[in-house]
């Protein structure tokens, strides 16, 4: 019988109540007020060393873990397939617009929507804000649940499995449905992106999504940055912060060049 390697659970949350009077203003899903002026005034012009500085803080460390080393390069290592569990259509195809796009924006990662759970490695759960907490009840246990709700407050959550090799081997996200579009592709974009392995929030790098005082609604280029590094074939699972360090200068000029290509910035 093959040996299995334990997998640890990380969990992390975007807390977004500072954003809720956007989430009332009227909006389609292709077009959201509040998510067109963030993006009329996006900064998209950044120094080595802040995009740097942002990929150190977000991909080591995390907000808020369970158990095992957080001090390693966390990611997948092979395609990505995202299931989406619920009974809203028009949010399940808003999911799969965020998918394919992070899939369109980030060059070394394979991601995409699949229609059953079995084949999916990432599992999207979508709720009524009224089950919310349940939901994470049944997901981590009462007293996890209670803890989350205390330290965090979530209006969403996502969490992940990873080996003893720091590969992500599943991850769970759960949306809320009923908070208004802005909300909802806010959440979709972070917790999914998050999911990926950059799971430490910090106040400390003002352009990421993964600050809980920043609200986007869309893959914003600096966030860009951050995902494209992370899945460079070059930057490996496991690695320490020096070992990454040691390959950054190259890695981060052909991030570069896709990051200006993908959004037009030549």
């Amino acid at each position: 019988m093959p040996q299995h390697r334990p997998s640890i659970l990380v969990l992390i949350a975007a807390t977004l109540a500072a954003c809720l009077a956007d989430a009332a203003l009227p909006a389609a899903a292709t077009e959201v007020p509040a998510i067109a002026a963030r993006q009329r005034a996006e900064k998209k012009s950044f120094t080595d060393g802040e995009i740097i500085e942002g990929f150190l803080k977000t991909a080591f460390g995390a907000e808020y873990h369970l158990a095992g080393r957080v001090d390693r390069i966390r990611k997948f290592d092979g395609p990505v397939r995202v299931f989406a569990e619920s009974d809203r259509a028009d949010r399940k195809t808003q999911l799969a617009k965020v998918v394919a796009d992070i899939a369109h924006r980030v060059q070394h990662l394979d991601i995409a929507m699949t229609d059953t759970n079995e084949a999916a490695n990432v599992r999207v759960k979508l709720v009524r804000d009224r089950d919310l907490y349940r939901t994470i009840a049944t997901f981590y246990g009462q007293d996890r649940a209670r803890e989350i709700r205390t330290s965090l407050d979530p209006q969403c959550l996502s969490g992940f499995r990873k080996n003893d090799d720091f590969e992500i081997e599943h991850s769970d996200v759960i949306l809320t449905v009923d908070n208004g579009d802005f909300v909802f592709l806010d959440c979709a974009y972070e917790e999914l992106l998050q999911s990926l392995g950059p799971i430490n929030d910090t106040a400390s790098v003002p352009w990421t999504m993964f600050n809980d005082n920043v609200s986007m609604g869309y893959f914003d280029v600096y966030d860009q940055y951050i995902l494209n590094l992370l899945y460079d074939p070059r930057i490996k699972a496991g690695m320490t912060v020096a070992e990454v360090k040691a390959v950054l200068p190259a890695v981060l000029a052909d991030v570069r060049a896709w990051v200006a290509k993908v959004n037009h910035l030549e």
